[in-house]
């Protein structure tokens, strides 16, 4: 499905607003998450440019006794990976210079998600592959195209909360967020248009 731009995104020149505006929730367990809606300004155009250039990746991989198809594509830039586009290093060096005082260190890495539809989904997970799984981070995530669900949950049970971040927003989740909750984009039946998801992480965290 084709995206359907949004009439808030702006036209021409793809580019980066304040991060001034950033409004942060604080959740149990010392998580908290941040959000700054529409951080990218031409959001829409870099999807398109994304969509088309980035070597996106479909994987599979071993569920219980089976493998089966990853919903969704993927593409991962590790540290000395120049990035497919000049306003994602301004957007990455954006990011570690606002978080720094909390962060301690920048934003290294970028891991791509390109969910084509409302079939693709991403499944409950934190982000504990590395130091997420022991130490406080954060996790930088500005999505391009359709706003989709994004839900958390912690991980001693409980409701979750639901997000819809799209079109140039920004979704920070720090303090403990990756080991002590979960988050999740799940499947809808609804007729939704493609979102593209960039995760910064620093390193060592996965």
């Amino acid at each position: 499905m084709a995206l359907q731009g949004s009439l808030f995104d702006g036209f021409g020149e793809v580019e980066l607003a304040s991060l001034t505006g950033v409004e942060r929730t604080r959740l149990d367990h010392g998580a908290w998450v941040d959000l700054r809606p529409g951080w990218l300004r031409g959001a829409d155009d870099l999807f398109d440019r994304l969509a088309a250039t980035v070597p996106w990746q479909a994987e599979r991989r071993s569920m219980y006794d089976r493998i089966v198809d990853v919903p969704r594509l993927l593409c991962f830039y590790g540290e000395s990976d120049p990035l497919p586009d000049p306003v994602l290093t301004e957007a990455r060096e954006s990011l570690s210079e606002h978080y720094r005082a909390e962060l301690g260190e920048p934003f290294r890495t970028a891991g791509f998600c390109y969910y084509r539809d409302g079939r693709d989904s991403v499944a409950w997970h934190g982000d504990t592959i590395g130091r997420g799984a022991t130490h406080d981070t954060m996790v930088a995530i500005l999505t391009l195209g359709a706003p989709r669900p994004l839900l958390l949950r912690p991980r001693t049970g409980g409701p979750s909360l639901r997000f819809h971040p799209g079109h140039g927003d920004l979704f920070v989740m720090g303090g403990s967020c990756q080991r002590t909750w979960e988050h999740a984009v799940p499947k809808t039946r609804r007729v939704i248009g493609p979102r593209i998801s960039v995760q910064f992480r620093p390193r060592n965290v996965r």
